[in-house]
C-alpha cells in the first residue's frame, strides 16, 4: 500500500504543528504580558489605609442618682401666750366738793349813843347776823361725769346775793376753777340752796356773801 499518496506529507504536518505551537506561545505571551501589567498597576495603586474604628460595646448609662429626700419637719403649733391678767384699773371715787363760806358782807351797824347817867339800865342792842345755808337743802353736788373722765380739779368761788326770804337772787363766778363744767356744776348746786337770811337789828335783810366749791379727785 502506498501511504504517500493517500496521506498528507510530513512537511505539511510539521508546519501545522509549528503554527499551533506559535499560536499558543503568542496567546501565552499575551496572557502573561497583560496579567503582568495588571499586577503592576494593582501594585502601583496607592494603598489606602482605612482605620476601622473600634466597636465599643454598648455600655448602659449609669442609673440616675436618687434625689435627696427633703426632710419635712412637722409643723408644731406655737404655744398659746401666757395668760396675763388685765391690769387693775383704779377708779377714782369722786370726792364731793367742799362747800366753804369765804366771806360775807355784813350789813352796816348803827352806833348807839352811850346810855345817860340818869338811865339806870339800857336794853342791849340786837346783834346783826350773817346769812347761813340750810344744810338740808344745800347738799354737796355730784362730780360732773365728763370732768371725772378728764380728771379735772379746781376751786370755784361764787359771789351771790341772798334775799330777805333766804333765796339766792343773783350768783356770779368770782374765781373760776379753770373748767367750765366745774363752774356750771357749782352754780347749779348753789341755785338749789336755801339760806337763813342775815339780820340787822333782828330784822331779816338782803345780804351778799361768797362760797367756795372745792372739786378734788382722790
Amino acid at each position: 500500500m502506498d501511504f504517500a499518496k493517500n496521506g498528507e506529507s510530513p512537511g505539511k504536518n510539521f508546519t501545522g504543528i509549528a503554527l499551533v505551537i506559535l499560536l499558543h506561545v503568542v496567546i501565552i505571551y499575551a496572557l502573561l504580558t497583560g496579567l503582568a501589567r495588571k499586577v503592576v498597576e494593582v501594585i502601583q495603586k496607592p494603598v489606602e489605609t482605612v482605620i476601622v474604628p473600634e466597636i465599643k460595646p454598648d455600655i448602659p448609662p449609669p442609673p440616675p442618682k436618687p434625689k435627696p429626700k427633703m426632710e419635712v419637719t412637722p409643723k408644731t403649733k406655737a404655744p398659746p401666750p401666757p395668760f396675763v391678767p388685765p391690769p387693775e384699773v383704779k377708779v377714782n371715787v369722786p370726792v364731793q366738793p367742799t362747800i366753804a363760806a369765804v366771806s360775807h358782807d355784813a350789813p352796816p351797824t348803827h352806833d348807839l349813843p352811850p346810855p345817860s347817867a340818869e338811865q339806870p339800865s339800857a336794853k342791849a342792842a340786837p346783834s346783826n347776823t350773817a346769812p347761813t345755808a340750810v344744810s338740808s337743802t344745800c347738799a354737796k353736788p355730784e362730780y360732773p361725769r365728763q370732768s371725772l373722765q378728764d380728771e379735772e380739779e379746781g376751786i370755784v368761788t361764787l359771789s351771790f346775793l341772798i334775799s330777805a326770804q333766804g333765796k339766792v337772787v343773783k350768783a356770779d363766778v368770782a374765781h373760776s376753777s379753770g373748767f367750765k363744767a366745774l363752774d356750771r356744776a357749782a352754780l347749779n348746786a348753789l341755785s338749789q340752796c336755801t339760806f337763813k337770811p342775815g339780820t340787822v337789828n333782828g330784822e331779816p335783810q338782803e345780804s351778799s356773801t361768797k362760797m367756795q366749791y372745792v372739786w378734788k379727785l382722790e
